[in-house]
């Protein structure tokens, strides 16, 4: 069966088989991970966070705090929901919709972040290939967000097209979410070169995080994947 049959047949029922349920907990497990490798990071190899302060680079630091935390993690636990929240299916699909709210509310200001940074630093904007990545991934996830809204919550949508919208939901979601994880990890690469790092106790904590990224994003992968029934 194709994933994306196996994804939403599932949904209608809440029951947990225990691979899927391990792979639920890995995710929750490296997100709190990552949580705290990001915040170690920022506050104590970076100097901390600011929405304005004489510091450019506190600015800056909102960047990767947002896209990884709010943008990726939230995005992730979005699309696990019809796995791991154990409520009916119109509950699921309210979290599964506020959660990436959240989500696209973040990378809004992560990306405004970066550019008022640039702008201040007097950085040219959309030069790297992580930044048309980027920019790319966020206005898909927005387009993508405000067609759900209003095909599956608008009340005179019909129901045979959100039939047909819903497969494409997930055929369309999926790439975007590895194109998430693929900005972030070119982002995390990018920092490294930018800072110079080599073999200290930054450099290892900012590869734990690209690290931890991919294996959330498996982790993810797997729940989404795996069947609900213990065979």
């Amino acid at each position: 069966m194709h994933i994306c049959d196996i994804y939403i047949c599932s949904m209608a029922t809440n029951r947990y088989s225990s691979h899927q349920a391990a792979a639920a907990m890995l995710a929750h497990l490296v997100a709190a991970a990552l949580i705290t490798l990001v915040l170690v990071w920022l506050l104590h190899f970076r100097g901390g966070l600011a929405f304005k302060s004489d510091n450019k680079a506190k600015i800056f630091n909102l960047h990767p705090l947002l896209m990884i935390i709010g943008f990726v993690l939230f995005s992730g636990e979005a699309m696990m929901a019809y796995k791991t929240v154990p409520a009916n299916r119109k509950r699921q699909k309210v979290f599964h919709l506020v959660v990436h709210l959240i989500a696209l509310l973040a990378g809004i200001l992560g990306v405004y972040a970066v550019f008022d940074y640039h702008k201040q630093s007097k950085i040219i904007h959309l030069y790297t290939l992580h930044s048309w990545l980027g920019i790319t991934t966020i206005s898909l996830f927005a387009f993508q967000w405000v067609v759900s809204l209003l095909t599956f919550w608008y009340p005179g949508a019909q129901e045979s097209a959100k039939g047909r919208l819903s497969r494409w939901h997930v055929v369309v979601g999926v790439p975007i979410f590895a194109m998430m994880i693929l900005s972030a990890e070119t982002g995390v690469v990018e920092k490294f070169i930018f800072l110079g790092l080599r073999r200290n106790q930054e450099a290892l904590i900012l590869n734990l995080i690209g690290l931890f990224i991919f294996i959330f994003a498996l982790s993810v992968a797997l729940t989404l994947a795996l069947p609900r029934y213990n065979s």
